[in-house]
């Protein structure tokens, strides 16, 4: 975990003080509703069709046993004893009363948490790879470079007014696990002869355009990356669409100009610059690498005695050898392995998580993992360093509170939005779908069979979770006020093969979504090849078969 300074709490307690006041001269009709709108959403309030929502940042995924702990008795105290882990490695509370926001905001701050810039037209949390500074493909920890960033977009005054809302993801492995190519500013790190260097795709994003990012800046050492980060922000707040919100962001402004066009712009503001930022770059990545805290890892553990000792419990207990093919994946470091705790039990609301269930995942994390968690883009949770032989007492805890269900990156994986249950945006429901669909793989074998399937459902364009980007997305859409679902095929999220997914037809009813999953499912089975995941078999068989068969 990166330890905050004296002056990183004083920003955040600062900001809650403020907006207390803020929101008592609301309350008190001393602030109208469009003076307090960006307010709210710039310390992440959002009025949903129920009651208010509040979305926390967790930058870049990670929260400490301690600040679990604190969420699970705020969940407790001002909403319904639960949280929503979100798409963007936040959390959200969904049942709150504005007059309780202020202390909800007190309190997140006693733990080093915040709401701020979780909404709003500025920079949002910035994100990465859940299995930063521990995955054994990574060439570089990303989570300094992740928290340079913070630092330096956290209530810049220059960009706390952008024409749209500003995502920035980073990756530091061979694996695009952080979908960087569908961010505002996506950026890849590489390691060369000691030195850091950056690529920069630029104009990438989902919602009612969706664009893969473009690579416009080529391998830059490290101390340039707040000079091009700053004068891409400058370009884009001087040259956005600010007259319609649907043309507003930068991947609309990047193929207007052109590649060309914008990195011209951009050197442009290079030259404008007044700060040093290569100074900055240089001087700050090393004061924030010493402030990440390294885990006492226990050396001299033995790989090829633990894998016998996992194979042994495995053949003993099934479940367990399930849960550790599926949930857990290998460490950099050896004897270490990383889990990843399922939010996809049957019938539940994929990324919910009770407040008892968070306490337990805290003492779990002190327990086994350093006190120390990590949320996903997928909506679960990341033990990052746990000792191999410590998997099988994991497991067993987990198993007892419901957490350990053996899904990860199966078709019960399922990504989704709270949709038209929550929220006042959404054209139609996403849960139920998602809870019809977890039915058709009641039968473990059969889901195991089925191999790694990605399911992504939105409850509207704003593509909250991600549809495009599913081997299967499916999006609410309203045909003249009754719920349909549009779906898509072949999308992708890592970079190399990053690909939006192309609409299968018209759309269905919710009665007939599921028939819908299971004729694709059964297409993938009766076509593919050995080892032939269902993004390469669609991309060789083509569109139309798929779509034959289900229109059919």
């Amino acid at each position: 975990m990166y330890a905050y300074t004296t002056q990183d709490r004083e920003v955040i307690e600062r900001r809650a003080t403020q907006f207390r006041d803020q929101t008592t001269r609301y309350l008190n009709g001393e602030l109208s509703e469009e003076v307090f709108l960006p307010i709210r959403l710039q310390n992440g309030l959002y009025v949903q069709r129920h009651a208010p929502m509040l979305r926390i940042a967790i930058p870049y995924g990670m929260v400490s046993s301690a600040q679990l702990q604190q969420l699970a008795s705020i969940a407790d105290t001002y909403d319904r004893g639960y949280l929503h882990v979100t798409t963007r490695q936040n959390v959200q509370l969904n049942w709150l009363k504005l007059a309780d926001v202020p202390n909800i905001l007190d309190e997140l701050a006693m733990v080093n948490l915040h709401a701020i810039q979780t909404s709003g037209n500025c920079i949002r949390n910035t994100t990465t790879d859940a299995y930063a500074g521990i995955a054994r493909d990574e060439d570089v920890d990303p989570r300094p470079i992740c928290e340079l960033i913070r630092q330096w977009s956290t209530l810049h005054p220059e960009f706390a007014f952008l024409p749209r809302k500003f995502k920035i993801a980073v990756n530091g492995a061979t694996e695009d696990r952080a979908a960087i190519r569908f961010h505002d500013i996506g950026i890849q790190l590489r390691q060369r002869e000691g030195d850091i260097q950056f690529q920069l795709y630029v104009g990438g994003g989902l919602g009612r355009t969706p664009v893969v990012g473009q690579a416009v800046f080529d391998w830059l050492p490290i101390e340039a990356l707040l000079t091009y980060l700053d004068a891409i922000l400058r370009v884009y707040n001087l040259n956005g669409r600010r007259d319609n919100k649907y043309k507003a962001r930068i991947k609309i402004l990047v193929k207007a100009l052109g590649v060309d066009a914008f990195q011209e712009e951009v050197s442009r503001q290079i030259e404008l610059q007044s700060f040093d930022f290569h100074s900055i770059c240089k001087t700050k990545i090393g004061e924030i690498s010493q402030r990440f805290s390294s885990p006492s890892y226990v050396g001299g553990l033995d790989e090829l005695e633990l894998a016998q000792t996992l194979k042994d419990t495995g053949l003993r207990n099934k479940r367990f050898a399930h849960w550790l093919t599926t949930n857990v994946v290998g460490h950099k470091r050896p004897g270490y392995r990383a889990v990843t705790i399922s939010l996809k039990s049957k019938n539940n609301a994929p990324g919910d998580i009770t407040s008892d269930q968070l306490r337990l995942v805290a003492e779990l994390a002190t327990q086994f993992s350093f006190s120390e968690a990590r949320m996903t883009h997928q909506q679960n949770i990341v033990l990052a360093d746990v000792n191999g032989f410590s998997l099988e007492a994991l497991f067993n805890q987990l198993d007892a509170a419901g957490l350990a269900t053996p899904n990860i990156k199966t078709a019960n994986d399922i990504t989704c939005c709270p949709g038209g249950d929550f929220c006042a945006l959404a054209n139609a429901k996403s849960i139920p779908v998602a809870n019809q669909i977890q039915d058709l793989f009641d039968d473990t074998d059969y889901l195991y069979d089925i191999g790694e399937l990605k399911i992504n459902i939105s409850g509207c364009m704003n593509a909250c979770g991600h549809h495009h980007i599913g081997d299967i997305g499916i999006l609410g859409v309203d045909k003249k006020g009754r719920e349909f679902y549009q779906v898509s095929l072949g999308g992708a999220a890592a970079s190399k093969k990053a690909t939006i997914g192309k609409i299968l037809g018209p759309s269905f009813s919710e009665e007939e979504i599921p028939l819908v999953v299971q004729k694709l499912i059964d297409i993938y089975l009766a076509k593919r090849a050995d080892g032939e995941s269902f993004y390469e078999l669609y991309h060789r068989v083509g569109h139309s078969a798929f779509k034959e068969a289900v229109y059919a």
